[in-house]
């Protein structure tokens, strides 16, 4: 029977993932974000079934109203992505949610939380021993603290303990990933013999599908099982395997947890907040402790290798998707060793110029006598190097006429057939996406290990814009670590040029 779900941090890893079955499933779905453009990129986001909601726990004044006519809600939210606070920011959004919960008519609450230290698990109270050990590993505190606040809510919680999950776009699969394949060599401290219980995102999904159908009567709290448990060191050298890199492993008794989490900084393409508070948990054995789960909702669970292989399969969706403009170039160029999330470097300004003006600007970039707005000789010259290495000088094709020398962009140079559609080439660039006054997306088209886009974005802030420019990066191994870092000074220096220029020709 069709349920109405409500999934918070449906912009989230699992909730992306978890929101598409749910409506297949027929359900009638809430997806919240904190920003809710991050949402409408999603194929699943036009769907007859749902409705999108923007959704910040922390400020949002109403959220009894939020839970009018729900059934079961989803709490998959994280605080790690908010910095060194996330503790008590993720603290502050679980009460709140609890509060609210506790007026409404709510049936379930599905958590999903992290696999505790054997001294404390299913604990209800923490004793100072334990509580001790756990703060070693704020994150997993956060965790589990998140889940006895939602119990005080009195609307049956029932919170799944999960280890590393294997999948595509997992912190924990993808910070592993990241090492292997960027790093000719794996300096690691010694607590990567401890273990931790893996798990496959399918076989997680399974598991929360399955308890909308027949949850418990009362609270529970089940460790998701794995097929197996693995230390830190196992995984790593199978994955190598898997991904035929074959990085040496040394490990260092005394290395400091802030030069790995340095060294995570520049290594990975997770965000350097959550692959900090992942890293912080090396130092537990995290085992799954029970198979009620596993007994009430049986499935055929995945091995690691299993996992692997299919999370590397399904990576290629990273560019299946709208932030790429489903090109069909991407897609043939992205390649399996490339990493998952991007590395990034832009510049944001703030302009009085109108969002109309901006865009106008924007949409003569390659075009004379701006060209790139700023640095044109830089731009050429790694057009100059890119021709060297392929022997092809690109098309330059554009609908656009040439400008004469002016100081500002007119109305007319917008004129009905001047306008950059999806599919135009500007020299080794192509524009896979173009949202009128809002972005412009071009897809990367030099000679490089990786596969990048740049993006023009305009934000409407009321009596100010915010004109953000920017450049996404994949890197391929640890050549498309060092192209990135290379030019990551260049890109700085000329988005801040560009963003300037592009404002005050708008004016």
């Amino acid at each position: 029977m069709p349920k109405n779900i409500l999934v918070i941090g449906a912009s989230g890893y699992i909730g992306r993932h978890l929101v598409p079955l749910l409506l297949s499933k027929k359900h009638h779905v809430k997806a919240t974000a904190r920003k809710i453009e991050t949402l409408e990129y999603e194929t699943w986001a036009s769907h007859n079934n749902i409705e999108l909601i923007e959704l910040d726990l922390l400020s949002s004044p109403n959220l009894t109203a939020l839970l009018n006519n729900i059934d079961i809600v989803f709490f998959l939210v994280h605080g790690m992505s908010h910095g060194h606070d996330f503790i008590d920011i993720e603290l502050t959004a679980a009460k709140r949610l609890s509060h609210a919960l506790h007026h409404s008519k709510v049936n379930t609450v599905i958590y999903l939380g992290a696999l505790q230290p054997s001294s404390n698990l299913h604990s209800m109270t923490t004793s100072h021993s334990s509580l001790r050990s756990i703060e070693r590993s704020q994150h997993l505190h956060a965790r589990k603290e998140t889940g006895d606040i939602l119990r005080d809510s009195g609307i049956t919680t029932i919170e799944l303990r999960a280890g590393i999950i294997i999948g595509p776009g997992s912190a924990a699969f993808e910070v592993m990933r990241d090492f292997v394949q960027h790093l000719p060599i794996l300096v690691v401290p010694k607590d990567i013999s401890n273990r931790n219980a893996i798990i496959a995102l399918p076989n997680l999904l399974h598991y929360l599908v399955e308890l909308i159908q027949t949850p418990p009567p009362q609270h529970a709290i089940y460790d998701v099982p794995s097929a197996e448990s693995l230390t830190y060191q196992q995984q790593l050298k199978r994955l190598s395997t898997i991904l035929n890199q074959h990085p040496p492993i040394i490990r260092v008794p005394l290395f400091p947890l802030r030069a790995m989490q340095s060294l995570l900084s520049i290594t990975t393409s997770v965000p350097n907040n959550i692959a900090r508070a992942l890293m912080a948990g090396l130092s537990h054995d995290l085992y799954t402790q029970d198979s009620q789960l596993q007994t009430r909702y049986p499935q055929s669970l995945l091995n690691y290798d299993e996992a692997v292989r299919l999370a590397l399969k399904q990576e290629q969706k990273v560019v299946q998707h709208r932030l790429w403009g489903f090109d069909k170039e991407a897609l043939v160029r992205w390649q399996p060793n490339y990493g998952y999330y991007p590395k990034q470097a832009g510049f944001t300004y703030t302009t009085t110029a109108t969002a109309e003006s901006l865009w106008k600007t924007i949409q003569t970039i390659g075009k004379p006598p701006y060209g790139y707005f700023y640095g044109n000789r830089l731009w050429q010259c790694r057009e100059w190097i890119d021709h060297r290495i392929t022997a092809i000088w690109p098309d330059t094709i554009r609908r656009l006429k040439p400008l004469e020398s002016q100081t500002s962009i007119n109305e007319n140079d917008n004129e009905t057939g001047k306008m950059l559609h999806v599919g135009d080439q500007i020299e080794s660039w192509k524009v896979i996406e173009a949202k009128e006054n809002t972005h412009l997306t071009l897809l990367f088209g030099m000679k490089a290990p990786g596969l990048g886009r740049f993006t023009c974005h305009i934000k409407d802030d009321g009596d100010y814009r915010k004109l953000d420019i920017r450049a996404w990066w994949h890197p391929a191994g640890f050549w498309g670590l060092l192209y990135w870092f290379v030019l990551m000074p260049a890109h700085l220096f000329l988005f801040k040029g560009m963003a300037k220029k592009i404002s005050s020709l708008s004016q």
